[in-house]
């Protein structure tokens, strides 16, 4: 397979792999070295792939660790505050196929993904600002007003905390659920074919 580099600009670098003679579709996880570089983060860049009528989705994010803190409900992630859903860069997603998320249409294309946490459900917005770095104060009103939709879901409690905030798939085909775990809690966030 040929490396091929898609972007690289001062503000953003991304890489995809594609097969010889073939441009591959930009599904590479954005990096913004001006904030902090990618080397020696404390919340490592991470991605999963699913697939959600058979098309490939990634969910590129930051992996925050509790350490010890009480990050979901504590100073750091309060409930009822918008969240980033991750740390460093915003949370991402790119599907090539309309999708729902959470029960909000989205057109093919990428993605942030915000949360607004709480107890017992948490708000799902996406967004169709990727380039802003992701701390909450970069979500001025000029990316609120590129909001596709939010959304509720429930939040449920787990047996075993996770030290390290995590994003997994379940399902596929015909619909899949994003699981978000960290801490004592879980959020299923269901994606569907549109």
């Amino acid at each position: 397979m040929l490396l091929t580099a898609l972007i690289t600009t001062a503000a953003l670098t991304t890489w995809s792999v594609a097969p010889p003679g073939r441009t591959a579709a930009d599904t590479a996880c954005q990096v913004l070295p001006d904030n902090v570089p990618i080397k020696g983060r404390k919340s490592p860049l991470d991605s999963i792939t699913f697939s959600v009528g058979k098309q490939t989705v990634k969910l590129c994010y930051g992996r925050p660790s509790s350490r010890g803190r009480t990050m979901l409900g504590g100073s750091a992630v309060p409930y009822g505050k918008l969240w980033r859903t991750g740390a460093n860069e915003a949370t991402t997603f790119s599907t090539p196929v309309a999708l729902t998320v959470g029960g909000i249409s989205v057109p093919a294309g990428t993605y942030s993904l915000y949360t607004v946490p709480n107890a017992g459900q948490w708000e799902i917005i996406v967004n169709r600002s990727t380039k802003q770095w992701g701390e909450e104060s970069g979500y001025t009103r000029e990316v609120q007003a590129q909001e596709v939709g939010r959304a509720k879901v429930k939040a449920e409690a787990v047996s075993q905390p996770v030290e390290t905030f995590t994003v997994r798939s379940e399902g596929a085909g015909s619909g899949a659920s994003l699981i978000l775990e960290w801490e004592k809690t879980r959020v299923r966030v269901p994606v569907k074919p549109a």
